[in-house]
């Protein structure tokens, strides 16, 4: 591991000026995917600027329009336990406890956990060329062994998958993500925060240099009585997904009023269907709607040889987790724990 230096902030401002002090330095949370990277020399950071002090990171509150502010240095686990979010936002906390290990989800943050990097084992091994980390040397997971590799939104550059499960529901919810840097503050719309790979896969988010996630605004419309969180993976615990569905849905009787359906592990970004969501208001919660919604969602979808039995997985996935939304209550044993 490199020498580096150690500071803490105080507060937001502190935090921006410091990280700015040198060109190297990293803002430090929960540092559960930081380790990582660090680990493997993907990262090396001259300064750590710890922002686990500052008071406006580490609180949940109401908002005047109903919503909720989740605070970026929050820790999951709390998060997914709060009274708050667990009656208003029960498809946040199923999704957030769906993720990695009781122990990563005790320290991970909120903020940290939309900034996570891929898994993908060519990102992380330095003696293959990887287009994320070392731009146009290559991205030797289309030919090679691609199983957990992304089948929507994939660039000549690179068919990465994002890991997380949270931003899969924040994604559904439709939240604003918070952030402030050296030209001030901005709100940026969850759909806008994460990027597709295009010719620039190492840049995985739209934040600029220096900029701090400060905060994540959930609406007030937290789909409490229709929603589901189904993750499909290798083993049923610490895995990422293979395919992960987040679905959410207003309900006049068996008639779509609204639904919102994201899913994880298919793409470089959280993935949603606009035409998939038009089409299914109005009409019946049926297996055959949500089957006809998930060809819409995947029309595009291309597998690379390893992966090609995700487009199938994906679309048995979207149907069945449309159905399982309608009883909450009786889904799958385990797929919320208790605390």
């Amino acid at each position: 591991m490199n020498n580096f230096e150690y500071k803490q902030a105080s507060d937001t401002k502190d935090a921006i000026n410091l990280i700015h002090q040198q060109e190297k330095s990293k803002f430090l949370a929960g540092g559960t995917n930081l380790i990582d990277l660090w680990k493997y020399n993907i990262t090396n950071p001259t300064s750590l600027v710890d922002i686990n002090h500052i008071a406006e990171l580490s609180e949940i509150k109401a908002l005047p329009d109903g919503g909720v502010r989740l605070g970026a240095g929050f820790k999951n686990a709390d998060t997914a336990y709060h009274p708050i979010i667990e009656q208003q936002y029960p498809l946040l906390s199923r999704a957030i406890l769906a993720g990695a290990s009781a122990q990563i989800r005790n320290m991970a943050s909120n903020g940290g956990n939309l900034l996570q990097r891929t898994r993908c084992y060519y990102f992380y091994d330095p003696e293959v060329p990887c287009n994320k980390r070392i731009p146009g040397s290559g991205c030797p997971a289309k030919l090679g062994y691609n199983r957990i590799h992304a089948i929507l939104g994939t660039s000549e550059q690179c068919i990465a998958v994002f890991p997380s499960d949270m931003c899969i529901a924040l994604a559904a919810l439709d939240a604003l993500v918070n952030v402030e840097g050296p030209e001030g503050k901005r709100t940026i719309n969850f759909a806008d925060f994460h990027r597709l790979p295009d010719d620039r896969p190492d840049l995985d988010n739209t934040l600029k240099p220096g900029e701090l996630i400060i905060s994540i605004d959930l609406p007030e419309k937290g789909f409490t009585t229709n929603y589901s969180y189904l993750k499909l993976r290798d083993r049923h615990s610490y895995a990422f997904a293979l395919v992960s569905v987040a679905t959410a849905m207003e309900l006049d009787g068996d008639t779509i009023k609204d639904i919102r359906i994201a899913l994880g592990g298919v793409a470089h970004k959280p993935w949603r269907s606009k035409e998939a969501e038009d089409f299914l208001i109005g009409k019946n919660a049926s297996a055959e709607n949500f089957s006809t919604a998930a060809d819409l969602i995947l029309k595009d979808a291309k597998g690379f040889g390893h992966n090609d039995f995700k487009i199938k997985l994906a679309k048995k996935a979207i149907i069945r987790n449309g159905l399982m939304a309608l009883n909450p209550d009786t889904q799958l044993p385990g797929a919320k724990p208790s605390a």
